[in-house]
């Protein structure tokens, strides 16, 4: 080994050892902080909104509602028993366990006293049970019954904005509509449409990530016979933003094929996904094999998980790995392990984005357009946090059935593009897809980064999708 490398791998294990010592007392700070501002959103949300929303906190506990027991198996809802004694199946998907399991210095303590008051507790007090009646032993985490009483109640979604949130004409433009559906942005074919192209944004993106770069790049004969289609997902853009929901991956579906699929009469269809949105692709591929194309996937976010290991809390730890440096890895952890930062940061940030977007224009002089800045601000924070654990941690575990499923019984072809300088996703997630389905095409591409991926070459871009859509086509 040469000096010079001797030398730059001595910077390098000293850069290491400081990121991990400067990150210890960086995050034991948030820690703290995160505790203390739940009590804090706890008094301001009783004094603005006469009651406290729950948060994930909590204890978990044996949960009675006024409507009856809702039986939980894990973080999975199985049963309702309603006040007329029948049992409804409720078709509910799981609830991610890194919404209320996050080890912290804080949360280690608080967790070894409230077991040691129940171990004292049950010492002191035998469990009294009638003769021929079964107790559930289900427990669940308070937050999720709370928020789940209203939509197994059939309550209407509280379209009223949180005082935290944004209540701007832009995020908020659903609710004075009464459809209940994604907004969609459709281009491309209007007559003699011969195919159609589905496109999936990533983590606090909106459609304007796919509309403002690609679709003005397509030729007019891909326009002539492709109908373009991006949506908003759910909780961002201009798509609903319901408070009470838990943005998993059954709503996110359900609300793509009831603003798509059935509208607009789409029997087959092409895919085109970026980070987060790769999940939802997979997850839409799996239910609809017979109807996809080609599936275009872009830095899809796939860790296999090494034995011994829990799936969700193994995906949490990679993508939000709890350091300082990278800056994209510092604000990752900071989304995933802070529920209250985390909504401190959407208050600044999103509520206020009118201001950001006026400034971003002033500091450039009005020479790029905003829509980054768009789809990072227009969200908010009970879709963010729900969506990236219900979604991204949730489904960590399945990914490997999604990928068999899609070589098994997907036809059309499977492309994995992936910046090579991309920190946030690395590239080994991309060649991870490839080892679970051998066929697809890896394409990394160099100097690129989790944007720049798309924004910036969006040209190459859409060329490379036009051949791959050529290729697939109806009539080869």
């Amino acid at each position: 080994m040469s000096i010079i490398e001797r030398v730059k791998s001595t910077f390098t294990m000293a850069g290491r050892i400081l990121n991990e010592v400067i990150s210890f007392f960086v995050f034991t700070v948030l820690d703290v902080l995160d505790f203390l501002l739940c009590y804090i959103y706890r008094v301001i949300d009783f004094i603005v909104e006469a009651e406290w929303k729950p948060c994930y906190c909590s204890s978990v506990k044996q949960t009675i509602t006024s409507s009856g027991t809702i039986l939980v198996s894990e973080s999975k809802i199985v049963c309702l028993t309603s006040s007329s004694s029948s049992c409804n199946k409720l078709q509910l998907e799981e609830i991610s366990d890194t919404l209320y399991t996050r080890s912290s210095i804080v949360s280690e303590v608080s967790k070894s006293t409230m077991n040691e008051l129940k171990r004292l507790k049950l010492e002191n007090a035998a469990p009294i049970l009638k003769r021929g009646t079964l107790r559930s032993t289900f427990t669940v985490n308070s937050s999720i019954v709370e928020m789940l009483q209203g939509k197994i109640g059939g309550l209407k979604s509280n379209i009223v904005p949180r005082w935290s949130d944004c209540d701007c004409k832009t995020c908020n433009s659903w609710s004075a509509s009464s459809k209940d559906s994604l907004f969609v942005h459709v281009d491309g074919a209007k007559e003699n449409v011969r195919e159609n192209v589905i496109f999936i944004h990533g983590f606090i993106s909106s459609s304007e990530f796919w509309t403002e770069t690609v679709f003005p790049n397509f030729t007019k004969a891909t326009k002539s016979k492709y109908r373009l289609f991006a949506v908003d997902l759910l909780g961002f853009g201009r798509s609903p933003k319901p408070n009470e929901s838990l943005y998993t991956l059954r709503e996110h579906l359900d609300m793509i094929e009831k603003s798509v699929l059935e509208p607009y009469n789409v029997k087959s269809f092409h895919i085109v996904a970026h980070s987060l949105g790769c999940i939802l692709a997979l997850a839409l591929a799996v239910k609809h094999p017979t109807l996809i194309k080609s599936l275009t996937l872009l830095a899809p976010p796939y860790f296999p998980t090494p034995k011994g290991e829990e799936a969700t809390q193994y995906m949490m730890r990679r993508i939000a790995p709890r350091r300082v440096w990278p800056v994209i890895a510092f604000g990752a952890s900071l989304a995933c392990w802070y529920e209250h930062v985390s909504r401190t940061i959407c208050l600044l940030i999103c509520k206020n984005h009118r201001l950001w977007e006026f400034l971003t224009k002033l500091i450039t002089r009005n020479r790029i357009k905003t829509y980054l800045v768009d789809g990072f601000c227009c969200h908010t924070h009970n879709a963010a946090w729900h969506t990236l654990h219900n979604i991204i941690c949730g489904t960590a575990g399945k990914i490997e059935g999604y990928l068999d499923m899609v070589k098994n019984r997907l036809k059309g072809e499977v492309t994995v593009i992936h910046g090579e300088d991309d920190e946030l996703i690395p590239v080994e997630c991309s060649y991870n897809v490839q080892s679970r389905v051998p066929r697809a095409r890896v394409n990394v591409v160099k100097n690129k980064d989790h944007i720049t991926i798309v924004v910036g070459r969006q040209q190459a871009f859409a060329r490379e999708l036009e051949e791959i859509w050529n290729n697939n086509s109806t009539s080869n």
